[in-house]
């Protein structure tokens, strides 16, 4: 009979004594171990993002003449579309260079954008977050913005030799500096616990009393260039709910991020450039 329960209990037992080693192995060790595995899945993970591409390649050429023939009329005016927009665009940068030469002031970090594919994407209650196909091999650093058409996607938090991980705003782990339109008053951005499959949330605090918001007005949050991180302008989403917060001093809400965030496939990380 002894014996019978140390043979079910063994299993338990080994548990155990795994778990114990492990919590006794040094840290240096534990990273050590986390980075070769990754860098050895890795390559699993990005050959099968270029077998999906491939896959996406060959459903195209399936398409008759006439459907082609459809998106290029379609193509063409969204071409002349964008083309209008970056003449504005390359006006308003002139204009402002103009008027911070004239009133002395600094300018904006210099960032160079460099595209990346979405490898794969881990979304949990308290994980958001991308896996992107660079990494140190197109010159991506840790912190870097990451950031798509609808505004900010996060930033970066680990970079490996061909891919990176990327916390999404959505995520617990990003808090940031943010102010509404047209108000530079600095508030509080943080991400929220998110549930699999729900629209992404985050939260936003320290709001003067005198700022209202609701989901038949909702206010627009954008970054607001402190901490150095994430340029000034960039969108983050849209408070929708605001209530008094628990010392009276000021409010905290409820942020709408854009459901885009849920389903991206490309994104655009904003490296650094080293100053002049």
């Amino acid at each position: 009979m002894p014996s019978r329960r140390f043979a079910q209990s063994k299993p338990f037992i080994t548990l155990g004594l795994l778990i114990l080693a492990w919590l006794i192995v040094p840290t240096v060790m534990k990273r050590f171990t986390r980075l070769a595995f990754y860098e050895l899945q890795a390559p699993v993970e990005v050959a099968a993002s270029y077998i999906r591409d491939l896959q996406d390649y060959w459903s195209l050429r399936t398409r008759s003449k006439n459907d082609l023939i459809a998106a290029y009329r379609d193509l063409g005016g969204v071409t002349a579309k964008y083309a209008h927009a970056a003449e504005e665009n390359a006006a308003l940068r002139q204009e402002i260079t103009r008027l911070e030469t004239l009133l002395r002031l600094p300018s904006f970090a210099n960032y160079r954008s460099e595209p990346a594919r979405v490898v794969r994407r881990d979304f949990s209650g308290w994980w958001q977050r991308l896996v992107i196909r660079k990494g140190r091999n197109a010159g991506i650093t840790v912190g870097s913005p990451v950031i798509f058409i609808g505004g900010v996607v996060g930033r970066v938090s680990e970079v490996h030799a061909y891919t990176s991980v990327v916390d999404l705003i959505s995520s617990p782990q990003v808090r940031l500096a943010a102010s509404f339109e047209e108000d530079d008053r600095p508030v509080s951005f943080q991400g929220g616990i998110n549930a699999p499959f729900t629209a992404p949330q985050g939260t936003v605090e320290f709001v003067p009393l005198d700022v209202f918001a609701s989901l038949a007005a909702p206010k627009t949050l954008y970054t607001s260039g402190l901490g150095g991180v994430f340029p000034r302008g960039l969108k983050l989403g849209d408070v929708v709910q605001l209530e008094p917060s628990t010392d009276g001093l000021f409010k905290t809400g409820r942020v709408s991020l854009d459901p885009r965030l849920n389903q991206l496939t490309a994104v655009t990380v904003l490296v650094p450039l080293p100053p002049p």
